[in-house]
């Protein structure tokens, strides 16, 4: 199997390949819902080296390329805000709204600092009373109980300096949309191991008897996910839907309850639009009304902004706050459904790359057409083209990650 040399368990994933190999009488369509997972089926040459029997398609992916673009626009607006600091994760600032991006707000003299957690935010708070902070808090429920936490920390301390622009996300919602999608193909699912660590996997017992579809909830080593994709690929071939946790030694039943409590405590479920997907109903958090005081769109939403606070605003990255998508000339709903693979699309490669992304998929490095920008050439997925793992780009792939 193609690289999988740089692998300790090579022999025991040279095993689970003839076993997949030997169970499939036909080729099973299989979805990852995570852009780790997605990295290290492509590195590791799993989806060429299980081309005849399984087809992988690659889900959402990554809470970075499915971050709405008006929250992106809102934070580089709230950035150019006089007595305002934007605090988020380093790959949030590159990400590009509808017009610009945190990196583009910065060079234009707007405030944007990068920190390693929410609870970091909160430190910058209490350091810099005359800045407000505005944590810009992204990601799955995996990132969800930490921003929970700073927020529950912020109100212990009666910061009224601080605040969150919630833009996290919940992963099953958006599993159930693209079951529910026109033209859906997926047949079983690859379960994001790390969400599953906090949520658990209880919730997807009613998934699989709603639609009858096989959940394998897998970590990102090859030995996890060949186990998942076996598993996935057995249920298929005996007419079973059940749920399997290949991430055992992270992974509980019904998750770590610690972490439910807090973002219980702080959040409700809403509707929440995702990039390249739309609205997903109960797609996503927001703040419970008891801790509306640290909601940055209650306090700086554009009905909020006075004369005095507008006329600040900096003339040349001054966005109207808009309901666009930002990828209109990405067919990101597309790729992120499986319905058209990274190659397909005419601007994969050439108008669109990680350094110039367009749309969701390429936007961070953990998307999927950003996975295979890395290990695949740019001639793979074209039409009558065979896929050949690393093809064009092996220097990238011996240079890990």
């Amino acid at each position: 199997m193609k690289y999988i040399d740089e692998f300790r368990d090579a022999a025991a994933a040279q095993r689970l390949i003839i076993e997949i190999k030997k169970l499939a009488t036909r080729r099973h369509v299989l979805m990852e819902v995570c852009g780790g997972q997605t990295h290290s089926l492509l590195r590791y040459g799993i989806d060429d080296e299980l081309r005849d029997v399984v087809e992988l398609i690659h889900g959402p992916g990554c809470p970075v390329c499915v971050t709405p673009a008006e929250d992106i626009d809102f934070a580089v607006q709230l950035a150019q805000h006089e007595g305002v600091t934007i605090a988020s994760f380093g790959d949030m600032l590159r990400v590009p709204g509808t017009r610009a991006s945190l990196n583009d707000a910065r060079a234009a003299g707007g405030r944007v600092r990068i920190v390693y957690s929410p609870v970091d935010a909160v430190s910058l708070a209490r350091r810099n009373p005359e800045q407000h902070i505005v944590f810009f808090a992204v990601g799955f429920e995996t990132t969800a109980p930490a921003t929970a936490i700073a927020a529950l920390q912020a109100q212990r301390l009666g910061l009224d300096n601080f605040s969150l622009l919630v833009s996290h996300v919940r992963v099953q919602p958006a599993m159930e949309a693209l079951m529910l999608a026109p033209g859906n193909r997926v047949e079983a699912f690859l379960a994001a191991g790390h969400v599953c660590t906090i949520t658990g996997f209880e919730s997807y017992e009613e998934f699989v008897n709603r639609f009858r579809v096989p959940v394998a909830v897998t970590g990102f080593e090859p030995i996890d996910l060949l186990e998942g994709i076996r598993d996935c690929v057995r249920q298929r071939e005996t007419g079973t839907a059940t749920v399997t946790n290949q991430y055992a030694r992270s992974v509980r039943r019904s998750g770590n309850e610690h972490a439910l409590a807090a973002v219980d405590q702080v959040y409700e479920v809403t509707d929440c639009p995702w990039r390249g997907f739309g609205v997903i109903p109960k797609g996503g958090f927001r703040l419970r009304a008891e801790l509306k005081t640290f909601d940055a769109r209650s306090r700086f939403g554009e009905a909020n902004y006075d004369n005095a606070r507008t006329a600040r605003l900096s003339g040349s990255f001054a966005l109207p706050i808009t309901a666009t998508d930002g990828c209109r000339d990405c067919p990101a709903s597309d790729v992120l459904a499986g319905r058209m693979r990274p190659g397909e699309c005419p601007q994969f490669g050439t108008r669109c790359t990680p350094d110039s992304p367009l749309g969701a998929p390429m936007v961070s490095s953990e998307g999927a057409c950003a996975a295979y920008f890395r290990y695949h050439s740019l001639m793979d997925d074209a039409p009558g083209v065979a896929v050949t793992a690393g093809a064009g780009n092996d220097k990238a792939r011996k240079g890990g990650d």
